[in-house]
């Protein structure tokens, strides 16, 4: 039995991989940067038929990976090929290579989820079920993202919505910055490794002297509830 490309790529990867050790490993097999967020960035195969989405540190990445399972029989959510968390809190999901959706027709859907729409009634209630629990259990869960570019076309045409979930970014990073042991003590030092390392694409550029002094304070509040046991 031939083994299936994707899964012989992710193999590759050990238990400690971070993001750096996974775009190394995807860019080697020559799938080509093809764009970046603020969370994250992505890789296109080289076929051109699936895509590598990498984060080098998402907390809803797991929510976001099980709504396109428990949602997948509708087709509005994107096909998802893998899903694995890596070290130091990041997140690499492989899916299919989706287009932008022209603006008008992002916002007319993102209506229907937002009403509740009968055509659209399977996926709001994966969303909405999944968002409860993400809310309760993240720190600074944000509401569900309705950014018209977080609804795209699948290879046939589909509208589909992505990246529903987020983390609350700039009340996140501002508790970090002017109280990290608030930080330190709702989100594990071992999945926040790499928080200062998200690629800001849209909303930077951020300094690299404010993001060492942000991990130099996380630092000292780990160091901290270390030395309080």
């Amino acid at each position: 039995m031939a083994t299936d490309p994707i899964e012989a790529l992710l193999a590759q990867l050990g238990p400690d991989a971070d993001h750096r050790d996974a775009e190394r490993l995807f860019g080697d097999a020559g799938w080509q940067p093809c764009g970046a967020g603020d969370w994250a960035k992505a890789l296109r195969s080289p076929e051109g038929e699936t895509v590598v989405r990498i984060s080098p540190f998402d907390p809803t990445g797991p929510y976001t990976a099980e709504l396109y399972r428990d949602a997948a029989a509708t087709g509005q959510v994107p096909r998802l090929f893998a899903h694995r968390r890596l070290a130091g809190g990041g997140d690499l999901q492989i899916m299919e290579w989706l287009r932008e959706a022209d603006e008008a027709d992002a916002v007319a859907f993102h209506a229907l989820i937002a009403d509740g729409a009968s055509e659209v009634a399977t996926l709001v209630d994966s969303i909405r079920r999944i968002h409860a629990r993400a809310q309760a259990e993240l720190p600074w869960c944000g509401p569900l993202d309705e950014n018209p570019s977080n609804v795209m076309r699948g290879g046939d045409g589909r509208l589909v919505l992505t990246d529903p979930y987020y983390a609350d970014g700039p009340t996140l990073y501002e508790t970090a910055a002017s109280d990290p042991d608030a930080v330190a003590a709702s989100i594990p030092a071992e999945e926040r490794r790499f928080m200062t390392e998200i690629p800001l694409a849209c909303s930077g550029p951020w300094a690299d002297d404010s993001r060492a002094e942000m991990k130099r304070g996380l630092d000292a509040a780990d160091a901290r509830r270390a030395a309080q046991g």
